[in-house]
């Protein structure tokens, strides 16, 4: 009976405290030429849990970071690092987009090796899984290198066995529980397979060209191209000899606008490169350069002026549309996006900017549904010239559109504006400025539909259509659901249009008494505390903390936690929220709060290896490893409480979301505290 107990009591010790580790890798390594090689690091993940991609938003859950350690003077890297297809969900509580796998995870690196005497290619991983508890884990993979020698003949890539994954450099692992498993695979030859990456590519192109194609649309309602297609059609239908032959010359048009604007797609591509259009979506110049544009443009569509190429252009154009044939044909297209320039200029300049942020081939398969949409009119009409006569008829309406276009130029221009503010974090154009530059706008647009607003080139108006009065009616719908946003409101259907609630005036809404809550002033914090949540006096740093509850003679709470920790925010704005539980942590206690994924470096005199093997050089890393020693586990949130000794006086727990459950386990540890 006395060795049950033992057993059950060391079961239950064991229990309360692990090293969680939902993720196992597996790596092998492809030679793809004499010098080229792929790194293949497949990632297993436990049910439930999600591990996050490099490319997850900003002020959201950590990204997954991959260094190449031994790079430099050995091998250079092919492009970025790729990965498998993931999740995109929108969370609440960082009011931002997730992107993270489930089940499974691949990443791909091409490295090309310069230095022929290179043995091994090391590799660290730093990634965040989240379930109930987020978790902070790092690895080392370590590739052996073959000698360098030409591949097989045959050309098809060799796949070559990793020797060995270094597990000894990992936070999250130790040797008696490795969590990274070797490739033992011998060499094979690596058939065609489909790349879950480039489905998710596939997606977002189509995406692309739908929104492209509706621009298009949106072009061929304004007043440069619609009064365009019945004298275009006219015109070929009249020329030709048969009705074949002008359909025929309409369809050589249609295409013929289609091979101008998507070689105008070719140019950009061209121009800057297909793996460097995405990250020149985020440079600071190219967003401010394409905020000045658009609103030079927004100006010419409200009747400010005309945008227009210079004459002896449009007369050379004109010279060679009149030589007939083919070539006439393909100048008369030229033609048409020259004349139409001042209408669709600003929006093939809108959706190359917007197109840029995809990449790759993003502003090729733009303009393609640009011109689709323009050209296909013209195709259908001189196929069936009947239909022209239910064309409505050009007129006033046709301003409405382009003044329109305008506004929503206007609106997108301050989206560009933003990017490069986050970018710099000169938080000139925070959410609240943000949303109010669009509640103007937007307001602006809904008083013009209504007629409230006369603009230059303006018709005459007794009244306003029922077609303008439905869109005058969403608007002033989207303005009203806008203005809440002023006050904390998420506005989830414009996520990644504003900026986060975290760059703002008041990250938790106007008016919303949390930073301070009338009781703390800033002036009057203890030496090195922090306001934290909710305006709770907090120390990130355990020594100090731990020195102040000394000298005030309060208990510890230690909270094990993360910026990008969900659900610990979601214990803060759902539980520490708690009316007693929050003067409980005001007045009660002196909170510790340790951040397990602060990436500012230590310094040098305080970076160390752990017991594990692993380097700490950051601040994060040294809670992490602090935690694992102290508590065998790597999850937060994680909270204890302690005495001023920093003795632990209460049984520790993770995430805890019932109010009741978690104000009786403080209250019970801070009741020991005072016996």
């Amino acid at each position: 009976m006395r060795k049950l107990t033992y057993i059950l009591l060391l079961f239950a010790f064991f229990a309360q405290g692990q090293i969680i580790n939902p993720v196992k890798w597996k790596t092998k390594m492809v030679q793809k030429s004499e010098t080229e090689f792929e790194l293949v690091m497949d990632a297993t993940i436990e049910n439930e849990w999600h591990m996050y991609s490099q490319f997850t938003p900003e002020n959201g859950p950590l990204p997954t970071v991959f260094d190449y350690k031994n790079a430099k003077g050995n091998f250079t890297l092919v492009g970025k690092t790729k990965e498998s297809a993931y999740k995109k969900v929108f969370n609440d509580i960082f009011e931002v987009d997730e992107y993270y796998f489930e089940n499974t995870a691949q990443f791909k690196q091409i490295i090309k090796v310069t230095n022929a005497q290179l043995k091994e290619v090391k590799v660290y991983v730093e990634y965040q899984v989240c379930k109930e508890q987020c978790i902070q884990q790092d690895a080392t993979f370590t590739f052996k290198l073959p000698e360098i020698k030409p591949i097989v003949a045959d050309s098809q890539s060799v796949e070559t066995p990793l020797s060995e994954v270094n597990t000894t450099e990992s936070t999250s692992i130790n040797k008696e529980n490795s969590s990274i498993e070797n490739s033992e695979d011998s060499k094979e030859v690596v058939l065609n397979e489909t790349n879950s990456e480039e489905k998710e590519e596939e997606k977002s192109l189509w995406g692309i060209f739908i929104l492209a194609f509706l621009g298009g649309f949106a072009a061929l309602l304004t007043p440069c191209v619609f009064p365009m297609i019945p004298m275009t059609v006219s015109f070929f239908t009249k020329q030709s000899k048969t009705k074949a032959a002008g359909i025929k010359n309409a369809f050589i048009y249609g295409i013929s606008i289609i091979v101008i604007y998507v070689g105008l797609g070719m140019i950009i591509t061209a121009l800057f490169g297909i793996d460097s259009l995405n990250a020149l979506s985020t440079n600071v110049w190219f967003n401010v350069i394409f905020f000045v544009i658009l609103i030079v443009f927004a100006a010419s569509f409200l009747g400010a002026f005309e945008i227009v190429l210079p004459n002896s252009f449009l007369n050379k154009i004109d010279r060679q549309a009149d030589r007939g044939g083919i070539i006439g044909i393909f100048f008369m297209a030229l033609a048409l996006a020259v004349v139409s320039f001042s209408c669709t200029g600003p929006i093939v300049g809108s959706l190359l900017g917007e197109s840029a942020r995809q990449g790759g081939i993003g502003p090729i398969v733009g303009m393609l549904g640009f011109s689709s949409a323009i050209a296909l009119p013209f195709m259908l009409f001189a196929m069936f010239p009947g239909w022209m006569n239910s064309l409505p008829k050009s007129g006033g309406w046709l301003n409405t559109v382009k003044v329109s276009l305008g506004f929503l130029e206007l609106a997108f221009a301050f989206k560009f504006l933003s990017n490069a503010d986050l970018v710099l974090q000169t938080h000139l154009l925070e959410r609240e400025v943000f949303l109010a530059i669009w509640i103007a706008v937007f307001g602006a647009w809904a008083l013009y539909l209504f007629g409230k607003l006369i603009l230059p080139h303006d018709s005459p108006m007794t009244h306003i259509s029922v077609g303008r009065l439905f869109v005058a009616l969403f608007v002033t719908t989207f303005t009203i659901y806008l203005i809440p946003g002023l006050w904390g409101a998420p506005l989830k259907i414009l996520s990644g249009f504003t900026p986060p609630m975290t760059y703002s005036e008041s990250p938790n809404g106007v008016g919303y008494q949390n930073a301070f809550n009338g009781t703390t002033e800033a002036t009057s914090l203890p030496e090195n505390a922090h306001i934290g949540p909710l305006g709770i006096t907090a120390f990130h740093d355990y020594e100090e903390g731990l020195a102040y509850a000394k000298k005030v003679n309060k208990p510890v709470l230690l909270d094990f936690t993360g910026h990008a920790c969900a659900n610990c925010r979601k214990m803060e704005e759902n539980v520490w929220s708690d009316a007693e539980i929050l003067k409980i942590l005001k007045n009660e206690i002196v909170l510790i709060s340790l951040y397990g994924d602060d990436q500012r470096e230590l310094p040098k005199e305080e970076q160390f290896v752990s017991k594990s093997g692993s380097e700490v050089t950051t601040i994060g890393k040294k809670w992490r490893e602090y935690q694992i020693e102290r508590y065998n586990i790597n999850a937060q949130p994680y909270y204890v409480v302690l005495d001023t000794e920093g003795k632990d006086i209460s049984k520790p727990v993770g995430y805890t979301p019932d109010v009741t459950e978690y104000k009786t386990w403080l209250k019970e540890g801070i009741s020991k505290f005072k016996k």
